[in-house]
């Protein structure tokens, strides 16, 4: 039989069987009549403890008992997860890492890599997403209806939906591992330490998240079933500061005298760096999630085993973004005063002083997303009895994603202009800046245009479809010799992704609604209000806040704005994927070691295509469709030798694939000409553009792992790991500055190209480069060393990793890394935890050094934004009632985000004489989640 299955069974089957009474797990109740499968039997010893440690011991041994290099972990019990997501359960293993979103634990990275490098797959199967590359949003997969999770650093031939720095695989409830009836209920409250930044909009501080579980086994233990709901109803209230650009003004460094340059800067010092715009936002936020759960098992006798896995979620979220903002270049006529410079290298920065002529922008957003997510698994086994057994797994999967955005301008009408002193720190805080204009006066901020921009308002519609369709059939039979079995198999997937974006301009009544006919500096009374967006931690104070949509609606008119940028995002991506695998698991003796392991090979045929909208300029004018068939080989190996009292040395060798993002993989493209204000081609008007490309092949590469571990104790172990992965294909963003586009008609009569020639970024290809990396992981109990630490332990682990790629790559790029995007050198996490007598203590922080992570700078030039490294620590402290009549109550309290870390970013910005440097970006908290509730298991 397929060993995967025994190993998904171990990570949710036995901590399950852990959280009921202490019993021997390894007998099952005297009518279950199901196949006991030996690999399965081997891994569910018997346990008596719940809890964080139960939680470590069944993740240690699905770990021991792997073929592969693994990771896991597992609930300490039913509907209860070490931590609040399964994300920030995931991203406290050794060797991955969280990126957050929100403030909040949302994807994976593995070994570094960013979260498109890794698969996901639920039960086995490959999942639907709702953005648009292949990363798996967690926070769609409730963590209380989630049992556990195998993290696969290893593939083999039979791991489908592979990714390539690893697999994760969520695993859910099997209702027939449990040997009664299971009851669990879960209520936590919710509140975030930011308070409500916005007034009016009906999204406060405070949540909550709630779950109900209910296991049951009918006619003699053959029939199981499991049912899982799981709400969650929480804000999230987020300070915002983002620096627009920096750069030297005056003086024989700055722009000012260069050829096509601006006028010097009144007040402001030569060859001084500043802060050439920027923006306060206060983001207030709702996520309300319900996920529904549904497994059918049937084994109606020691042959046959079935099970229909079925998941269902709605996720909506509601979003008031609200902020004032300004520009401060050269270009925009401004003066300065008592201005304040402080020392700094390679040049002095402004950072207090007095500015005047400021054209001050206040935007709000309104937007609504509404997710719907369904899987539906059916998985049959047979077992003939005479080692022949037949496994076959039909699955569908869909995410869709349904987006509502509108955000209209305001300021001062006409050619008014304000004033603000400002303090901007050097390092990572918040500014200080205080305006000589009150913000939060609806008599005095009006609906306008208060930039030009050139319109006074936005809307759009996007909608997006993902499915996926799959069918996998496999037969095992023992062997002989060297291997206990083999397993071939074929799988077939149908992957289709629709993304279509409808965009309106919104124009006051009154005005125009053409570039013609538009009238600069129309205003209109400002509302209906809510009440106010405190920007005080940013000095600015309140500013008005109102209703966007009922505006919108009553005093704006929209015209379809759809122009060839808009047109580029309706696109179709489909991917049409059979694969054969034979897999020969390997179960024999080295002299007198002990040695398992599989060695196979996986066979996968791609059949790629995109369509995407064609376009004239800013005319629709038909479809254009392209695409790419490509075969690749993927062997693999490993092996695993006990070279003494539990403990092993593991080898693996494989060559993996993964897909680029699939946005990636689209045929749409759009360009357009823009005025160069800074750096090369200053003055000139250039065409630049980007687009996808639907021939693009993924990403190849050949690791070797090796792992030592030592397993000791009842929750103990060390590890240490290296890998090295050869990368034979890679992808990454070429921009071609040579680009003809004397095939593209200009849609902006106002500017005329300077010449047929401009700058073009596309996904390409590349060759060559390098991962290598060194892994160290341990948990340890302080009863090992003293029976005065009992109940006391400690869980760590750290790795390494570098990467180099050829500079010929990248070295167009301004700011362009060295290494792959996304990549963070090093990751550590390191947990306390104390649990006896019914309590329970964690301390837990985790740690990502900087990334490099791409972005799109001003102009619509590729550049990238350096992510600066991320620290959290997160406490949880628990107390399980173990007798009495309140026997099965436990109570919780968390704090995520303890120490309320900010989320900080830093550009590459490139100065007039071609040097660049590196200067605060984005300045973003989240506050502390505090969580506090109950748990009922009966």
């Amino acid at each position: 039989m397929n060993r995967r299955r025994p190993l998904a069974a171990c990570v949710a089957a036995v901590l399950l069987t852990a959280s009921l009474h202490a019993q021997d797990a390894t007998q099952p109740p005297p009518n279950d009549k199901r196949p006991v499968n030996p690999d399965n039997a081997s891994t569910l010893d018997a346990v008596v403890v719940t809890g964080i440690q139960a939680s470590i011991q069944n993740s240690l041994k699905a770990k021991e008992n792997a073929d592969n290099i693994i990771e896991a972990i597992s609930a300490e019990d039913i509907g209860k997860l070490p931590d609040s997501s399964i994300a920030e359960s995931l991203a406290r293993l050794s060797g991955l890492a969280t990126q957050r979103v929100d403030g909040r634990a949302n994807q994976i990275s593995i070994r570094g890599l960013s979260p498109d490098f890794a698969g996901t797959t639920l039960n086995g199967r490959e999942q639907a997403t709702i953005g648009e590359n292949r990363g798996v949003d967690f926070d769609q997969y409730p963590s209380e209806l989630i049992s556990g999770a195998a993290v696969y650093k290893t593939p083999d031939a039979s791991l489908i939906g592979q990714g390539l720095s690893g697999t994760v695989d969520l695993h859910t409830i099997r209702p027939l591992d449990l040997p009664k009836r299971a009851i669990a209920a879960n209520l936590r409250g919710e509140s975030t330490s930011n308070g409500s930044l916005n007034h009016g909009t009906g999204v406060g501080d405070a949540g909550h998240r709630a779950s109900f579980s209910y296991i049951d086994q009918f006619f003699d233990h053959t029939l199981g079933l499991a049912v899982g709901f799981a709400q969650l109803d929480s804000p999230i209230q987020e300070k915002q500061y983002q620096a627009w650009w920096w750069s030297v003004n005056n003086g024989s460094q700055g722009l000012a005298g260069q050829p096509g340059g601006p006028a010097p800067t009144p007040g402001m010092p030569d060859n001084v760096l500043s802060q050439e715009g920027m923006q306060l936002r206060a983001k207030s936020e709702n996520q309300l999630r319900n996920g529904l759960m549904t497994v059918l098992e049937w084994a109606p006798d020691d042959h046959y085993h079935s099970t229909l896995d079925l998941y269902y979620s709605t996720f909506d979220q509601k979003t008031f973004l609200n902020g004032a903002q300004w520009a401060s270049s050269p270009y925009d006529n401004v003066s300065y005063d008592n201005v304040g410079v402080t020392p700094s290298q390679p040049f002095p920065i402004a950072t207090s002083g007095h500015i005047d002529g400021l054209k001050s922008i206040l935007q709000n957003d309104r937007t609504r997303e509404h997710d719907k997510l369904f899987s539906a698994g059916w998985n049959n086994q047979y077992d003939f009895g005479n080692g022949w057994a037949l496994n076959a797994d039909l699955s569908y999967s869909m995410a869709r994603k349904r987006l509502h955005d509108a955000y209209l301008f305001a300021g001062l009408p006409g050619e008014a202009t304000s004033s603000a002193d400002f303090y901007t720190p050097r390092d990572y805080h918040f500014p200080r800046f205080t305006p000589g204009v009150d913000f939060a006066d609806p008599s005095v901020i009006q609906f306008t245009d208060p930039n030009n921009y050139g319109y006074d308002g936005r809307e759009e519609f996007d909608h997006q479809r993902d499915t996926i369709k799959a069918f996998r059939f496999e037969v095992s039979h023992p062997v002989g010799w060297i291997f206990s079995d083999v397993n071939v198999g074929v799988n077939y997937s149908d992957r289709k992704k629709d993304k279509q974006a409808d965009v309106f301009f919104a124009w006051l009544n009154g005005n125009g609604s053409t570039q013609a006919t538009y009238v600069p500096g129309f205003a209109a009374p400002i509302g209906p209000l809510r009440g106010i967006t405190d920007l005080g931690y940013g000095g600015i104070g309140p500013i008005v806040n109102y209703d966007v949509l009922g505006a919108l609606y009553s005093q704006y008119y929209l015209t379809q704005r759809n122009g060839q940028a808009d047109w580029s995002r309706n696109y179709t991506v489909r991917e049409k994927v059979p694969v054969a695998y034979v897999k020969f698991n390997i179960d024999t003796t080295m002299g007198e070691v002990p040695l398992r392991g599989n060695v196979g090979v996986q066979v996968v045929r791609t059949d790629q295509s995109s369509q995407a909208l064609q376009t004239n300029g800013d005319a629709l004018v038909g479809r254009i469709a392209d695409g790419v068939t490509y075969t690749k080989w993927l062997p693999s190996l490993n092996l695993s030798a006990q070279i003494g009292d539990r403990q092993y040395l593991r080898f693996g060798f494989a060559k993996s694939m993964a897909r680029g993002r699939i946005d990636d993989e689209k045929v749409a493209t759009s360009a357009g000409v823009a005025l160069v204000t800074e750096g090369p081609g200053t003055g000139q008007v250039l065409w630049s553009g980007s687009g996808g490309n639907p021939k693009l092949k993924p990403y190849i590469a050949v690791g070797t792992d090796l792992s030592w571990e030592k397993y000791f104790g009842t929750a103990s172990y060390v590890a240490a790991a290296v890998f090295n992965k050869n990368l034979l294909n890679y992808i990454y963003n070429e921009t071609t500055l040579d680009y003809d586009f004397s095939k593209y008609v200009n849609d902006n009569p106002t500017l005329v190209p300077t010449s047929p020639y401009g700058s073009f970024t596309m996904p390409k290809n590349g060759t060559g480069g390098r991962m290598q990396g060194l892994e160290l992981s341990g948990t340890f109990e302080g009863s090992l060393l003293t029976r005065a630490l009992d109940g006391f332990g400690v869980q760590a682990n750290f790795s390494l990793t570098n990467s180099t790629l050829p500079v010929s790559a990248v070295s167009t790029i301004p700011g362009s890394p060295s290494t792959l995007p996304g990549l963070s050198r090093k990751v550590a996490n390191l947990a306390f935890y104390y649990e006896k007598y019914g309590w329970s203590v964690r301390v837990a922080e985790r740690y990502r050094s900087s990334f490099t992570g791409e972005a799109v700078a001003l102009f619509d030039q590729l550049g990238y934004t350096k992510v600066l490294a991320d620290k959290q620590t997160d406490l949880q402290i628990g107390y399980a009632f173990e007798q009495g009549p309140m026997n099965g109550l436990s109570i919780l309290l968390q704090v995520n985000n303890l120490t309320n870390s900010p989320v900080k970013t830093e550009q590459i910005s490139s100065l007039p004489n071609n040097e660049k440097i590196g200067r605060p970006l984005e300045y973003d908290t989240f506050g502390r989640t505090v969580m506090f509730g109950v748990n009922y298991k009966l």
